[in-house]
């Protein structure tokens, strides 16, 4: 019996993880876009799904930090689920575009042995929490908000996408992530609508991230690719649904909706802030130390 990988031992704790939803294609180097090996699969179509992995794995690794460090007990079990939802999610992401990518390279090799300019996740997912890894929970909440605000729409876009593996995770995805966006929205109406100070630092949290978003509505060539072949949605066009979203949790918990700028983050195009190098360090330095390990 071959031993799971680290990657696998992790996904497979997540709570409603269907972990061997696609391992059958994934094992006999299939992909349901990709059988035929002479017909390469477009890189608009690899990068498409590289961000939707790198998002939902980067966002884990930093929700990971609050494993133990959690303002309750409760949250601290809450805030290490969905963690653990969204590596899963990553999982299942990185299998299927390493298998249409057609180099070899399963999960773990692209999330471990990838580079800080090969990662294509928004550069919102890759701030720490706060001054410090687990400093200020308002800054885990409003970036859980802002997120599942948008991967609720997404995924529901996803799940009707001419890729029917991408179809597929979505669908499961889904679920996950209308759980996230109820629990972010509840502790937001709470941040906002409690004490002068949950309030002040639910509203700094938004103001610090709010800006970053602004590079989900930056439309470009992968994004107009993929829709036209019918894979998935352009984000800008998911934006009156998050807007929506956000002005009800917002209004709800008394916080004002901050100003829109200019400012246009670029981590999709693979520049990252100064932050991303530490994150990948601490999550790849085991497997980069000892390469092909299993346990």
């Amino acid at each position: 019996m071959r031993m799971r990988t680290a990657a696998e031992t992790t996904g497979a704790t997540a709570p409603g993880y269907c972990g061997a939803l696609l391992r059958p294609e994934r094992e006999s180097g299939e992909s349901r876009l990709n059988l035929d090996s002479s017909m390469p699969t477009p890189d608009f179509h690899l990068q498409y799904l590289l961000r939707l992995a790198d998002n939902a794995l980067v966002l884990g690794q930093r929700l990971a930090e609050w494993c133990g460090h959690g303002p309750l007990l409760e949250e601290d079990i809450a805030m290490t689920n969905i963690s653990l939802d969204l590596v899963g999610q990553a999982r299942l992401l990185l299998s299927h575009a390493g298998a249409l990518e057609g180099r070899g390279r399963d999960e773990d090799a692209l999330a471990y042995f990838r580079g800080e300019a090969e990662f294509r996740n928004a550069t919102l997912f890759e701030l720490p929490n706060g001054e410090g890894a687990h400093d200020d929970y308002a800054i885990a909440i409003a970036r859980n908000l802002l997120a599942s605000a948008l991967a609720v729409p997404l995924y529901e876009a996803l799940a009707g996408s001419t890729d029917t593996t991408l179809a597929q995770i979505a669908a499961k995805s889904v679920k996950e992530a209308r759980a996230h966006l109820r629990h972010a929205s509840e502790w937001m109406v709470r941040f906002g609508d409690g004490t002068q100070t949950s309030h002040d630092r639910a509203q700094a949290a938004l103001e610090r991230l709010w800006p970053y978003t602004n590079e989900w509505w930056a439309t470009d060539d992968v994004e107009r690719r993929a829709a036209q072949a019918g894979i998935g949605p352009v984000l800008a066009d998911l934006r009156p649904a998050w807007d929506a979203t956000l002005d009800a949790v917002l209004a709800q918990a008394t916080l004002r909706r901050p100003a829109d700028i200019p400012f246009v983050s670029t981590g999709k195009h693979g520049v990252h802030s100064e932050h991303m190098g530490f994150l990948l360090a601490e999550m790849q330095t085991l497997a980069r130390q000892h390469p092909g390990a299993s346990w």
